[in-house]
């Protein structure tokens, strides 16, 4: 989808529909919209006057014009009240308008930057939050269907921009809103692969393809490399798959003489539990067990693109966990590249255990900081549910860098206590730690674990358990995988560059 700006009058603009807007409470509309209602003769004052339009949050109504502008359609979009008004909401805004004209079959439309008028806000950043909001709303994964009418897709958005002055920064910002959308909308496809198809061979052969395009440094590790590299959690994991494991390795070089921030991500491409077998149930949703190692490739595709004067590695340990002849046992103990001990409790606890090799792996490349991304824990749905994803850290810098991020790019976050207390749900009486402790505290229990694989540096721990999928689209959301929490790393990377740790 092209996504362009151009200088002009939304109500002169020529485009198959024109989208203005409203805030709740306008009886007299200003700005862009009033124009539009000038031009139309005061009928969408009519149409407020008459309570037809109430520019509540999230309403949509569609106006014929008959001849009256060039346009022959007008989409009216409520902005609910400016107070409350934020880039968010334009994000969530924009993909809702989309999915609407894309059901009316609309290849083209143009819109006005909502929210840079009487709302206040920044007209780049709402450029940017349109063209992004936009393409996350539109994607669908549906290249396992057969094609059909309802196929149908956007071909353009323009966003018009009356200040001509102001045309080239706009443009800019969207491009940047497009980049950001399109990293995340492969995230989502790798997430949403079945398990059959996404291999952690295809994983990596997808992961090295995007590295290739975009002029990343790629190494692709087999069983036998990480095996001669002291890498036994790992390969403990993996035996039980009559699929050959796969450890991924990406690097950007920003040009700068310091530490690479380190962008590590689980990646089971299917979940079985292993021995400690899940309900049938519980494993549909298991293709996506690789969602953070999805976000950490997907993040390092922006970065890329985007040229951040900053280095960044990112570590994919790939594997499925299934209960074959060869896999891992409850009482099983494993040893990892550092040296450090693992009773293996659960083997539905696996993925603290593959990460426990990557993050040992980032000690040895000396990364800093380095952040872990996972569908780490049930826990964290129980703490959070589906709304934000956990924040572990032994660094109130980082964690506060995180959360910074994570808050511009929409993507909601909490920070969990590391409180010392803790570690004790960790301790094993035959190895240096347990791979699952007891039933309370999990998600802590958990980042507890891997804190044991990180050496004392800068660490954050991302568990996206509860985000990484949905079953009803809202917002940017749609159904499926979600791509979180791409544009949080993005924009954490996008930031240490300018201000480092």
């Amino acid at each position: 989808m092209q996504v362009r700006v151009a200088s002009g009058d939304i109500a002169t603009y020529d485009a198959p529909c024109i989208v203005v807007h409203l805030f709740e409470g306008i009886t007299a509309p200003g700005g862009g919209t009033g124009a539009v209602d000038a031009a139309l003769g005061g009928m969408i004052s009519d149409l407020i006057q008459s309570g037809d339009i109430r520019g509540k949050d999230g309403e949509l109504t569609m106006i014929h014009t008959f001849g009256k502008l060039a346009a022959p359609r007008v989409l009216v979009a409520g902005l609910g009240k400016s107070s409350e008004f934020t880039v968010d909401k334009v994000r969530d805004l924009s993909a809702s308008i989309a999915r609407h004209l894309r059901a009316k079959r609309v290849a083209e439309y143009a819109t006005i930057a909502h929210g840079a008028g009487i709302a206040g806000l920044d007209p780049a950043a709402c450029a940017e939050a349109t063209a992004e909001g936009t393409l996350l709303g539109l994607y669908r994964f549906d290249r396992h269907k057969k094609a059909n009418d309802d196929n149908f897709e956007v071909q353009t958005l323009t966003i018009v921009e009356h200040d001509a002055g102001r045309v080239a920064a706009l443009q800019a910002a969207a491009e940047r809103g497009v980049i950001l959308a399109e990293s995340v909308e492969f995230a989502r496809d790798l997430s949403n692969e079945p398990g059959n198809i996404l291999t952690p061979t295809e994983f990596a052969a997808r992961a090295e393809a995007m590295a290739t395009q975009h002029g990343l440094g790629v190494r692709i590790l087999d069983r036998d490399q990480v095996g001669e590299m002291g890498m036994g959690a790992f390969l403990g994991v993996a035996r039980g798959s009559a699929q050959p494991p796969r450890f991924i390795v990406l690097t950007y070089n920003g040009g700068v003489d310091s530490k690479p921030l380190g962008l590590i991500g689980k990646g089971i491409t299917f979940d079985t539990g292993g021995i400690s077998i899940k309900p049938s149930e519980a494993m549909l949703e298991m293709k996506g067990d690789m969602s953070g190692g999805g976000a950490v490739i997907a993040a390092m595709m922006a970065i890329a693109r985007l040229r951040p004067k900053i280095n960044v590695t990112a570590l994919v340990p790939a594997t499925e966990n299934m209960p074959g002849g060869n896999a891992i046992k409850p009482t099983d103990v494993l040893r990892a590249m550092n040296g450090k001990t693992i009773e293996v409790i659960n083997t539905d606890a696996e993925g603290r255990v593959i990460l426990a090799d990557a993050l040992s792996y980032a000690v040895q490349l000396d990364l800093s900081p380095v952040v872990d991304v996972a569908t780490l824990t049930g826990a964290i749905s129980i703490a959070l549910g589906n709304v934000a994803f956990g924040v572990f850290a032994n660094n109130d810098a980082l964690a506060e860098r995180i959360k910074g991020a994570a808050k511009a790019a929409g993507e909601k976050c909490w920070e969990l206590p590391m409180f010392s207390e803790y570690k004790e749900l960790n301790k094993s009486n035959v190895a240096d730690v347990k791979n699952s402790g007891a039933r309370g505290a999990g998600s802590i229990a958990a980042a507890f674990f891997l804190k044991e694989f990180v050496d004392e540096r800068p660490w954050a721990h991302l568990d996206i358990a509860g985000v990484d999928f949905y079953d009803a689209e809202k917002g940017v959301l749609t159904k499926g995988a979600s791509g979180i929490p791409v544009r949080t790393l993005v924009n954490l990377a996008l930031d240490l560059a300018e201000r480092p740790i």
